[in-house]
């Protein structure tokens, strides 16, 4: 018998149109012999929708209509199932596939839906979910773990008054260059890279505009590299280790997502004897460490044999040109295996 997965997309986050790329590949690549897939359009301010609908409208944002029928989680029967708003209509399924990026996909908002309806769902859980995507609380679970990383400041809004002595923090911690991060956002969104006082203000007010908190971080003259993890508790595998050469030293938005990217990708990394393995060691650590299940990339910088973690990204990026597939297609398995083997996780909880 086939299982009813449920795939959701789009959603109300600054990543939107990544998760519009992504679920296009999902949905495409997914086993339609054993599969019944579902998929739930989320619009930018918050609309769920049953789509029934042509895939290959979903990447251009042209998948919304009125007449979709409104789809909801059904906390009231707590029987794993959907339920249509207007009409009464139950919809049970499996699993839950979210494929959203960034606020309400990867922040524990949807996996703590989930938990309340009784619905298995790929990836992390609330805590990993949660803790992973705020970028001081990473920080800070990593210290305590022994995880080498940038040293940092945190900067809430509410400290902006004081923003001057934050300034002097930072310069007299870090040094320039620093970089500048949402501390709740992803895929390079609302990063800067500050060389001066000047050039640091104007990054903190950027960043501000993305989210209430904001991390400064310590420039790591370092190879970027990155490492993709699957698995349940206790038994989680890592792939081999990709480099990413960037254009100008910045990996930003456009470097990620644009098919005519001019950063190099390199698969597997070359490094020297016994770096890759502690690499890909580190990445479960820290996976581990969160409480994780299911999948994420683990991102490091990498300078001689020092290794330190840049982040860790719990749904990650799954278009065509994303490096977590890639990372464990390196390794042998296709496309469609890895979506198998996340599902399977989802379903042994």
């Amino acid at each position: 018998m086939k299982k009813k997965i449920c795939v959701l997309f789009g959603g109300n986050s600054t990543e939107y149109e990544i998760s519009l790329k992504s679920v296009t590949s999902v949905i495409n690549n997914l086993d339609k012999e054993k599969y019944d897939i579902i998929p739930v359009g989320i619009t930018k301010d918050g609309k769920w929708r049953l789509y029934d609908g042509d895939i290959k409208d979903i990447i251009t944002d042209n998948w919304y209509s009125d007449s979709l029928k409104k789809i909801t989680v059904n906390l009231a029967d707590g029987d794993s199932s959907l339920i249509c708003t207007e009409t009464g209509e139950k919809i049970n399924i499996d699993v839950a596939f979210p494929v959203l990026h960034g606020k309400n996909g990867e922040d524990g908002t949807i996996q703590g839906l989930f938990e309340l309806a009784n619905i298995k769902y790929v990836g992390v859980g609330v805590l990993c979910s949660s803790v992973s995507m705020d970028k001081a609380y990473t920080k800070i679970v990593m210290k305590d773990a022994g995880i080498n990383q940038a040293d940092w400041v945190t900067i809430n809004d509410f400290e902006l008054k004081d923003l001057d002595e934050k300034i002097k923090e930072c310069e007299e911690k870090l040094g320039y260059p620093m970089f500048v991060k949402p501390s709740n956002a992803g895929s390079s969104i609302g990063i800067g890279k500050a060389n001066s006082k000047e050039e640091l203000k104007s990054a903190v007010k950027n960043a501000f505009k993305f989210d209430r908190r904001i991390i400064i971080e310590e420039f790591l003259n370092g190879r970027e590299v990155e490492c993709a993890v699957i698995g349940n508790r206790g038994n989680v595998k890592a792939s081999c280790v990709g480099e990413i050469k960037a254009k100008d030293g910045f990996y930003d938005f456009d470097e990620k997502y644009s098919e005519t990217s001019t950063s190099q990708i390199i698969i597997p990394a070359k490094f020297e004897e016994g770096v890759e393995e502690k690499i890909r060691e580190t990445a479960i650590k820290v996976f581990t460490a969160l409480d994780g299940k299911g999948l994420s990339r683990v991102d490091f910088f990498v300078d001689g044999k020092n290794i330190y973690l840049n982040e860790i990204n719990t749904l990650p990026g799954f278009t065509n040109i994303s490096m977590y597939p890639k990372l464990l297609m390196e390794g042998g398995m296709t496309y469609q295996e890895i979506l198998d083997g996340v599902i399977e996780i989802a379903l042994e909880k």
